[in-house]
């Protein structure tokens, strides 16, 4: 097939097109390379893909809705994996406009080529952060969704909703997958695991929200990629069974479908902290702080409706996870050290 990645330079896209790469498709990577973090990351992934025969980029931001349909007019991609996003919860507190044009604007420009160079098949990020305030756990796609509690949720949510009026308007096939917190190598800057390593190797104190007590589905980027091409695979198709007055959010008359991504297997923050330690053979102080606004207490992934369809089984272990993510960040940043 050929396949369009937006996000290419991104974390999840990187793995993402790689994969499709090694599998023998035909990628098109989309991104912005926009300076939310570290710009140098994201060319050293986009240098991992420019070494791959049958790969293509174009760099420029999909809110521009002219240069997307030139784009799509050109390509004519089979299917659709769209990963591009403006990403973090905290950040969404500060800079709301971000969301509102990368994650809106640029969504619904994706819809409208979509549609109009009709594709098999638009599968997209969503977050476990939609779930918000919903305290029942494990996490589930039959689950309501609707109170968020941070804007970057409310843009995800928001993403669902929009992909669904076009599956119920215009046949579109389209997936949302719902990922729980993704790490691994080449993973982002912003996030726990790459701050805490940083800081516990620079010897600064680690800033430890919720006391300590937060507990999360960390899922390693291999699992979470085998999921995406476990869909992909996939279109799906109207829900015959599906009743209106009971309906079930995570399937439609029209051919959508949501699913969670996760390991199935919450860790408290403090053993994730501890595995790093352990891994990198230093002890962190610790700051424990109250939750911050806009976060959650716990996430824990029912990944039974991927698993019924795709055979989905999360292979890392979070010992193993962190084993491989810390050995990529002492020899990619050490590498950038000596580079320097």
């Amino acid at each position: 097939m050929k396949v369009l990645v937006t996000g290419a330079a991104g974390f999840i896209g990187c793995e993402t097109a790689l994969q499709l790469l090694a599998q023998g498709h035909e990628v098109a990577g989309i991104d912005n390379l926009n300076d939310y973090y570290d710009v140098t990351l994201k060319q050293a992934r986009l240098a991992r893909l420019r070494s791959q025969p049958g790969f293509s980029e174009a760099l420029f931001c999909l809110s521009d809705a002219t240069r997307l349909r030139e784009w799509f007019s050109h390509f004519r991609p089979d299917a659709v994996i769209h990963l591009a996003a403006q990403a973090g919860v905290r950040y969404s507190l500060s800079h709301p406009q971000a969301y509102l044009t990368s994650n809106l604007v640029a969504f619904g420009n994706m819809l409208e080529c979509c549609r109009h160079f009709p594709v098999e098949h638009l599968v997209y990020a969503s977050s476990s952060s939609v779930y918000g305030s919903n305290t029942r756990q494990p996490f589930s796609v039959s689950h309501s969704v609707d109170h968020p509690v941070s804007l970057y949720a409310a843009t995800k949510k928001a993403n669902e909703l929009m992909a669904h009026s076009y599956s119920h308007l215009y046949q579109l096939p389209t997936t949302g997958l719902r990922f729980f917190t993704v790490y691994g190598p080449w993973g982002r800057p912003d996030m726990a695991p790459m701050i805490f390593c940083r800081k516990i190797l620079a010897g600064e104190p680690l800033d430890v929200f919720n006391h300590g007590q937060h507990r999360r589905d960390f899922t390693f980027i291999d699992d979470i990629v085998d999921g995406i091409l476990g869909v992909l695979a996939r279109p799906p198709e109207p829900n015959p069974a599906w009743d209106a007055m009971a309906a079930d959010p995570a399937t439609s008359s029209a051919p959508y479908r949501i699913f969670n991504i996760g390991c199935e297997s919450p860790v408290h923050l403090l053993e994730f902290i501890e595995l790093l330690e352990q891994r990198l053979g230093r002890s962190a102080e610790k700051n424990m702080l109250p939750m911050q606004p806009g976060d959650v207490a716990e996430t824990y992934a029912d990944v039974s409706a991927l698993r019924e369809l795709t055979g989905y089984a999360p292979r890392t272990g979070v010992a193993d996870g962190v084993a491989r993510f810390v050995d990529w960040y002492l020899d990619y940043y050490g590498a950038a050290a000596s580079r320097s």
